[in-house]
């Protein structure tokens, strides 16, 4: 009598979130790579109007610092998205650090700061909240 073990089955209740995690990874990546060729090539759209209140002074390091940032994001979402092993950690602590990165402009933008961290934290929820249902 031969046993084989059953077939990992696709899908679940949680594969959604999932996906949707992959998603808005992809996307708020994106973002952050058009607002890192922003900063590159246009220095004043991140001027703020109200004065001194981006803690990031130096506009050109800044777009590739968002650049490079944004590439780290798109490759947790690829990562997720083709069901990786590594991609949900990495996911993860991308979104973490995501939350940590907007705090920098929350004083100058903070509508779309606060819009960008509640997207991270769904996100992590998305990926955390049942860990072992949650398959793509």
């Amino acid at each position: 009598m031969t046993s084989t073990a059953p077939a990992p089955t696709r899908g679940g209740a949680w594969s959604g979130w999932t996906l949707f995690a992959a998603l808005m990874l992809l996307v708020t990546g994106g973002v952050n790579v058009v607002q890192g060729l922003v900063a590159l090539l246009q220095d004043d759209y991140f001027v703020a109007r109200a004065g001194d209140q981006l803690v990031i002074t130096d506009f050109s390091a800044w777009g590739v610092v968002l650049i490079i940032w944004g590439t780290l994001l798109l490759i947790g979402g690829l990562g997720l998205w083709g069901g990786r092993g590594w991609g949900r950690w990495f996911a993860v602590a991308v979104a973490c650090l995501s939350i940590l990165v907007q705090i920098l402009f929350i004083s100058a933008y903070p509508v779309w700061s606060l819009v960008i961290i509640a997207l991270d934290v769904a996100v992590i929820f998305a990926l955390t909240a049942h860990w072992d249902e949650a398959r793509i």
